[in-house]
């Protein structure tokens, strides 16, 4: 209601922190009877991801004491006004109210703006602050300048209604207990559409960890999610049967979800593996599929058509409208199809997006009579997703997306096979290695881009949240950075509701030794595109070098260490790191800890060999041994991943290491 001033309490962002933030339990901010700083020394820059396209101090930082007012535009809708009572409480304040303006003002100690960039009082506020920002802004963007000292003052202003939830989300990340970094910010994406496509093949994800993903999307201000697991029968084989009641209530849940956190929620439906292309019937059966989802309230859809074959036809009535199976006839079918598509169903429904397509060659840049079936005839507002230059690729470059532009003649939607690991080459890895190999620029290349994760879904935020990185700002980014903000994510995720404001640096070291250790990133072929345990890798070069130069004690010394660090690694992170983590990971955390049992004794092997005691050094290596046969007998999770296989954790290098050491003179 206009003007309404709503006081909320520590107790309510408690209540809603689950939804905003995907924890529950958020502790109460204590209250406090002290007068507010009236100044905080800078303290440099925060980390802020996606990294904004540009970020500079402007002052001290703001103290966060006592109550703090909000005043929002109706442009701010409820779930970002809620997500800004919550980031203010964890900092600190006792109270937060948010108001309209021009509803009386309260004896809040720090006043807080959050509008459209246009807005007269945002545009004066920012002024006052002397900071200069384009007007208008790019869709989903904002500006954010705050500034302490004797009046301390902060400004969101946004672009549309995602730009201020963006711009609160930032401010999640530049406040810290008892204060906000006085910074300015002026932010956009390079890519307007980036996100995810649940496309594997397997166990599909359940629905609570889709609810969850859907608020991760939000804090990594990702927007756009694609339902097209595989394995879901009414995605493919049964896709003309309409969703069961119970499932599609599911699908409205996560509609509604996806809405709160700014999600594009996007529908898929792959019919290729029997559709009529020349049926009328089943081209009403899909239209009808896709009202269903319509009238729930999505607006974004897609038809893949990818992972079947033209070497034959579902019915006859298609050999007598196209002739013989071949690649140019599958393209002509297809662009019937989606024509229809886009003019009978997508323009007939005010407020749809442009339809999404994955072609059935859908990698490479090579020209063919399927691709040139398509560049000639497809309407040219249908989005084409490719998966690079191979189904895996190796690197993603601007070079191969100009090329791909020219044979589908359009720019082209980036479906990132990574990190899925649903294919023969990746048998016993979860992929945990850093989002590389993507080159700058590509923003200028494609319209978007989205990554097919995992099986497991929250083991797959590792990998996500740098892509969210890259096609947020990819002039800026900076692979090892986003990696490592991972690890700080998860850590800061255990503490309820303080994702963003608190990471405990204990668990963000054991998860970064971790993930080392699952590094590698496979082709097909099951060859690495990303090599396997790079930072274990170097030690162990380095203690190479030492023993070989005579320095043995020191040598042992170093390298026990990280050793011990990787048998406490697994302890750590399920203290530190989110339940749902650990648990995705867990086999592969119990071989961790065997693994470095077997390099610890390893270690105290080499130590008694320098010491000249061959006894113990017997003993110290059959201990080795032994951790090792054991981490060899763990497996993947049956009915979490496939294909199933041992549990691999730094293979090609811990284990050869350990294997080879007792040759070490």
């Amino acid at each position: 209601m206009l003007g309404r001033k709503v006081r909320w309490s520590a107790l309510v962002v408690a209540l809603t922190s689950a939804m905003l933030a995907g924890c529950t339990n958020t502790p109460q901010a204590p209250p406090t009877t002290e007068p507010p700083p009236q100044s905080l020394p800078a303290t440099g820059l925060p980390q802020v991801t996606p990294q904004p396209q540009e970020m500079k101090r402007l002052g001290d930082d703001i103290p966060v004491r006592g109550t703090v007012e909000v005043v929002v535009d109706p442009l701010v809708d409820q779930p970002t006004r809620d997500l800004a009572v919550q980031v203010l409480t964890l900092a600190g304040a006792s109270g937060v109210t948010v108001r309209e303006p021009g509803a009386p003002a309260d004896d809040s100690v720090l006043s807080i703006r959050i509008g459209d960039r246009n807005s007269p009082s945002v545009v004066k506020g920012l002024q006052e602050l002397g900071y200069a920002a384009p007007a208008p802004l790019p869709p989903e963007g904002y500006v954010l300048a705050g500034r302490g000292g004797n009046r301390p003052i902060l400004f969101i202003g946004a672009s549309d209604a995602a730009g201020a939830y963006y711009g609160v989300q930032t401010l999640r990340q530049i406040a810290s207990p008892g204060r906000i970094s006085g910074v300015g910010i002026v932010d956009h994406p390079s890519m307007p559409l980036r996100g995810t496509v649940e496309g594997f093949y397997g166990p599909p994800w359940t629905h609570a960890e889709r609810m969850d993903q859907l608020a991760f999307y939000g804090d990594v201000k990702m927007n756009t999610y694609i339902y097209a697991p595989k394995d879901d029968p009414y995605h493919r084989e049964k896709w003309r049967e309409p969703y069961p009641a119970d499932e599609l209530a599911q699908v409205q849940e996560l509609i509604r979800q996806a809405q709160a956190h700014h999600v594009k929620f996007t529908f898929a439906l792959s019919p290729g593996t029997s559709i009529c292309y020349s049926d009328d019937a089943d081209f009403r059966a899909l239209l009808a599929k896709l009202q269903a989802v319509y009238d729930e309230g999505v607006r974004d859809f897609s038809v893949p058509l990818d992972d079947i074959t033209y070497t034959r036809w579902n019915c006859p009535g298609d050999q007598a409208k196209y002739g013989q199976p071949s690649e140019g006839a599958a393209g002509k079918a297809q662009v019937d199809l989606l024509n229809r598509v886009q003019r009978e169903f997508v323009d007939a429904h005010p407020g749809v997006a442009p339809l999404q397509f994955v072609p059935t060659e859908y990698s490479d840049v090579e020209d063919s009579a399927y691709k040139t079936a398509i560049r000639s005839a497809l309407d040219p507002r249908v989005l084409v997703m490719w998966t690079g230059d191979g189904v895996i690729p190796r690197q993603i470059t601007v070079s191969d997306a100009r090329q791909a532009e020219k044979v589908w003649g359009r720019k082209l939607f980036l479906w990132d096979n990574y990190p899925v690991n649903d294919f023969d080459g990746s048998v016993g890895r979860v992929l945990l290695g850093p989002y590389d190999k993507r080159e700058p620029g590509l923003s200028g290349q494609l319209v978007g881009g989205v990554s097919n994760p995992m099986n497991l879904a929250a083991a797959s935020k590792v990998v996500v949240l740098g892509a969210a990185d890259f096609a947020w700002n990819d002039a800026a980014f900076d692979p090892q950075r986003a990696w490592r903000a991972a690890a700080e994510y998860l850590a800061g995720k255990r503490a309820a509701g303080q994702a963003g404001l608190v990471a405990d640096p204990a668990t963000v070291d054991a998860l970064m030794v971790f993930f080392d250790l699952e590094h590698m990133a496979p082709l097909p072929s099951g060859r690495p595109w990303l090599p396997q345990a790079p930072e274990l890798a170097r030690r162990i070069e380095e203690f190479r070098a030492g023993w070989e130069r005579g320095d043995r004690a020191g040598a042992v010394r170093e390298l026990r260490g990280y050793a011990q660090a990787i048998a406490d690694a697994p302890e750590q992170i399920g203290k530190g790191a989110p339940a749902d983590f650990a648990g995705d990971v867990k086999q592969w955390l119990t071989a961790t800890e065997l693994w470095g049992d077997a390099l610890v004794a390893t270690m105290d092997g080499l130590q008694a060999r320098a010491d000249g005691d061959e006894g113990r050094t017997f003993e110290h290596f059959t201990a080795a041994r032994q951790f090792a046969d054991r981490a060899k007998q763990i497996r993947t999770p049956p009915g979490e991943v496939r294909p199933q296989g041992q549990a691999l954790v730094g293979d090609g290098v811990l284990d050869e290491f350990v294997e080879q050491a007792p040759g070490i003179r």
